[in-house]
């Protein structure tokens, strides 16, 4: 496992959104579900707290095209004061106080 991984946590938004795409990509449920394995234990829910905050975070973030999937990601990483992990340059510096770590 990739060591930024090893601490990291996904919420339920997110994981729906990786879902959807492997599906999409041509996996089977339970493929994605197989492949998606690796961060079950990891899993937070995508919460009211959660919601309020990715909502409150549009105006900030309208500018950069950033999708509520984005937010959300943003909003957990606030929250639990951990990084967000993300191969979208657009992210860094969109909300002052969240810490944005390029993984690519």
């Amino acid at each position: 496992m990739n060591a930024a991984l090893e601490d990291a946590l996904v919420c339920t938004l997110n994981y729906a959104e990786v879902f959807s795409k492997l599906v999409a990509h041509g996996a089977s449920r339970a493929e994605a579900k197989a492949a998606l394995r690796i961060v079950e234990s990891a899993v937070a829910d995508y919460d009211l707290d959660l919601a309020q905050r990715s909502g409150a975070m549009r105006s900030d973030t309208k500018s950069r095209g950033l999708a509520l999937a984005d937010r959300a990601c943003l909003a957990l990483a606030e929250r639990e004061q951990l990084p967000a992990l993300t191969g979208d340059r657009r992210w860094k510096g969109a909300v002052a106080g969240i810490e944005v770590r390029l993984i690519r």
